[in-house]
C-alpha cells in the first residue's frame, strides 16, 4: 500500500477526516478526493493532490489530483448551501482544533478569534495602532493574546530573511506585509503551532479597501482583487514556511466564498460602509465597536512600514524604500 503524506487537513460535507479516514478513502482511488474540502497537499504513491483554492502550497495546480504527472481529477467540493453566517461559523469551526489566530483587533480577525477560541498573537512596534487596538479588543472579548513587539533591528533581520523567499522582494508593499507576517509565523513556531488562522481574503470578498468606496465598477474590481489572492497566498505561505507553519484562511472556505459572491457588490460596500455583510454577521458575535471599526492595513497599523522607512533612510535611501530593498535583496540573493 502506498505511503500517504498529508500536509494540512481534509473534510467532506463539513466533517473533518482523520488521516486514517483519508487512507481508507484512497483505497477507492485518488479520484475519491474530488468532493473533499479543506486545506491540503497530499501525496500518495505517485499521486499528488491539492485543495481547491491552493491554500497549501504544492507542486501541482490548485484543485487538481495528479497521478503519474497528469491530471486525473479535479478537487471541487460542493457543500450544501448555507447563509453567510453559517458558512463563516462552519469554516472557522473546521479549523479550530489546533493552532493560533493572527489578531489585529479588526473585524476580520476578531470574528475568527471569537469563534475559534484559540490563542491569539498581535504584532506591532511599541505604541503602534494595531497593538493598542488588539489589546483593547482582546480585553473586551476575553481572548488569550500574546504580543510581539519587534525592535527596529529585528525588523531589519526579518526583512533580510523574507526578501530571500517572497516573489517580488523589491516591492515595498509586498516586503512590508511579508515582514509583518513573518513575526506572526515566528511566534507560532516558538509556541509549537503549525496552523495560523488569518483573515486573508475578507477585504477582497466583502469590499474592505477604501478605494472601493469610489470604484467606477465595484463588481469588476472585487473580481480582479479576488483573482489576485493566489499571488498573495504565495507570498504569505512562503513566509510562514520559513517557520514550519502555514496560514489557514477561513474566509476562503468554499462555503464563505460562495455565500459572499452571491451578495451583489453594491450590498458589500453600502452607504459608505465597507464589508457591510461581514460586519452585520460580526455584530451578532462580537462587540459592535469592534465589528464596525475601520480598517488599517497591517503594515501601517503595526508600524512595520514606518520602521522600514527609517531603516532605508539610515542606510542612505532618504526617499526610496525600494532602493533599500533592492540593496538588501541583492545582498541576500548573493549570500
Amino acid at each position: 500500500m502506498p505511503t500517504m503524506n498529508l500536509k494540512g487537513w481534509i473534510e467532506r460535507d463539513g466533517v473533518r477526516l482523520s488521516p486514517a479516514d483519508v487512507e481508507r478513502m484512497l483505497k477507492d482511488g485518488p479520484e475519491a478526493l474530488a468532493p473533499c474540502g479543506g486545506e491540503f497537499l497530499l501525496t500518495y504513491g505517485d499521486c499528488i493532490a491539492r485543495d481547491a483554492l491552493g491554500i497549501v502550497p504544492g507542486p501541482v495546480p490548485p484543485g487538481t489530483v495528479c497521478s503519474g504527472g497528469r491530471e486525473i481529477a479535479r478537487v471541487a467540493p460542493d457543500p450544501a448551501p448555507c447563509t453567510l453566517e453559517e458558512a463563516i461559523v462552519t469554516a472557522v469551526g473546521l479549523r479550530s482544533d489546533e493552532g493560533a489566530v493572527a489578531f489585529s483587533g479588526g473585524v476580520d480577525s476578531a470574528l475568527v478569534a471569537h469563534l475559534a477560541r484559540l490563542p491569539c498573537v498581535a504584532v506591532g512596534l511599541q505604541g503602534s495602532h494595531d497593538l493598542e487596538r488588539a489589546e483593547k479588543a482582546a480585553r473586551m472579548m476575553g481572548l488569550d493574546l500574546a504580543i510581539v513587539t519587534p525592535t527596529e533591528d529585528e525588523v531589519a533581520e526579518a526583512l533580510a530573511r523574507v526578501v530571500r523567499v517572497i516573489p517580488d522582494p523589491t516591492n515595498p508593499l509586498e516586503a512590508s506585509i511579508a515582514t509583518t507576517l513573518s513575526f506572526v509565523a515566528a511566534w507560532a513556531e516558538e509556541n509549537g503551532h503549525t496552523r495560523i488562522l488569518a483573515g486573508q481574503g475578507a477585504d477582497e470578498l466583502f469590499g474592505g479597501y477604501a478605494r472601493y468606496l469610489t470604484s467606477p465598477d465595484l463588481a469588476a474590481e472585487l473580481e480582479r482583487d479576488f483573482a489576485d489572492l493566489a499571488r498573495q497566498r504565495t507570498r504569505d505561505q512562503v513566509v510562514a514556511a520559513l517557520h514550519g507553519a502555514y496560514f489557514s484562511m477561513p474566509y476562503l472556505d468554499v462555503r464563505v466564498v460562495r455565500a459572499a459572491q452571491a451578495i451583489p457588490a453594491a450590498e458589500r460596500v453600502r452607504g459608505g460602509v465597507r464589508k457591510h455583510p461581514l460586519r452585520e454577521v460580526a455584530k451578532r458575535h462580537i462587540p459592535a465597536e469592534i465589528a464596525t471599526a475601520e480598517k488599517k492595513a497591517m503594515q501601517y497599523g503595526s508600524g512595520i512600514w514606518r520602521a522600514m522607512q527609517r531603516l532605508a533612510r539610515d542606510n542612505g535611501y532618504k526617499k526610496s524604500v525600494q532602493g533599500y530593498l533592492t540593496e538588501i535583496s541583492r545582498a541576500e540573493h548573493d549570500y
